[in-house]
């Protein structure tokens, strides 16, 4: 199927309430023209150099996503112009983004990037830290920061009673913090596992391949 057809397939399948990121990396400007072009608004991005190369060229009212692990060291580099953080895994990381937002003077929506799978692989704070982090947050400790909501990554398995299990595992932290402040995203599922994460209660899915296809990195 075409990159359209993929692309209006998927927002079919979406309720209203859940906001699609389009998962562009490794994918050339001329499919997220494409894509922009039928409405898509939100891209997503994992690496920072990538993201840099492709910013210049597409247009300015794309709301940038940073999904991938964000190194400290390159914050300073989409500080400017990023919209939301959706990979925040350690305090270290949110100091730095609220250092640099400051200098633009604006605020840096960010997600805190919550373990959730059994895979050593996979980037994330603990439950705990989360939540400590969180109340970190609320006492005042990172103006330039606004945490929106929460991320996570199940493990990739075709077990989906696992898969659930982990989503709801985030969907109930969400909830405990939703208590303390209203959030507004739990950003959860892939191309794979997106509608097993809708049924959890996700109001944010991350699709790349679903919609543009094999990745094949290009500018």
């Amino acid at each position: 199927m075409s990159i359209q057809e993929n692309y209006n397939k998927i927002k079919k399948q979406l309720p209203e309430n859940v906001e699609l990121v389009a998962v562009s990396k490794t994918h050339p400007v001329s499919a997220i023209q494409e894509v922009y072009e039928l409405g898509q608004r939100v891209f997503g991005e994992n690496k920072v150099q990538e993201l840099m190369e492709k910013f210049p060229l597409l247009p300015k009212d794309i709301q940038w996503h940073l999904i991938g692990h964000l190194q400290t060291n390159k914050v300073k580099y989409i500080a400017e112009f990023i919209d939301t953080i959706q990979s925040v895994d350690s305090e270290k990381l949110i100091i730095e983004i609220n250092k640099e937002s400051g200098k633009y003077d604006r605020k840096i929506k960010v997600l805190l990037q919550v373990k959730i799978a059994e895979e050593d692989s996979k980037f994330g704070l603990e439950i705990n830290e989360a939540k400590e982090l969180f109340q970190q947050y609320l006492s005042g400790e990172f103006p330039n920061v606004e945490i929106t909501g929460l991320m996570g990554m199940a493990t990739f398995t075709d077990d989906k009673n696992q898969v659930k299990s982990e989503f709801l595992t985030l969907k109930k932290v969400f909830d405990e913090l939703n208590q303390l402040t209203t959030l507004e995203t739990l950003s959860m599922g892939m191309s794979d596992d997106f509608p097993i994460a809708i049924e959890c209660g996700a109001n944010s899915v991350r699709v790349g391949s679903a919609i543009f296809g094999n990745r094949n990195y290009t500018i």
